[in-house]
C-alpha cells in the first residue's frame, strides 16, 4: 500500500504544478513512452498494437500505466503533457503539403 499512498502524493505534487519539462516523462519505460507518442499522434490502438507488434490488451495496460505515473485522468491530458514536454511538436500545415498530400 506504500506505493499507493507514493502515488498519491505524486499526483497531487503534479496537480500544482504550472510548468512541465522533458524530464516529466521519465518516470515512462521506453515502451510506455513509444504508447504514449503514437496515442498522442492519433493512432488508435488496434493499429499501436501492429506497429508495435503487441497484443492490444498490452497497449491498454501500457496507457494505463502511463495515464497513473503521469497523474492524468483524461486521455487530452496526455495529449497537452505531450505537447508541453516537447515529445510531439506542432506539425505546420502548407498549401503545398494539402496539394501533395504529405
Amino acid at each position: 500500500m506504500a506505493w499507493c499512498h507514493g502515488l498519491i502524493e505524486a499526483c497531487s505534487r503534479r496537480l500544482e504544478l504550472t510548468r512541465v519539462s522533458p524530464s516529466d516523462l521519465d518516470v515512462l519505460t521506453p515502451r510506455e513512452t513509444d504508447v504514449l507518442y503514437l496515442f498522442v499522434k492519433g493512432v488508435s490502438n488496434a493499429e499501436v498494437a501492429a506497429h508495435l507488434t503487441l497484443s492490444a490488451a498490452t497497449v491498454k495496460t501500457h496507457l494505463d500505466r502511463f495515464m497513473a505515473k503521469l497523474c492524468l485522468s483524461s486521455r487530452a491530458q496526455a495529449v497537452v503533457l505531450a505537447y508541453e514536454t516537447g515529445l510531439v511538436t506542432p506539425h505546420r500545415y502548407t498549401q503545398e503539403h494539402d496539394n501533395n498530400g504529405r
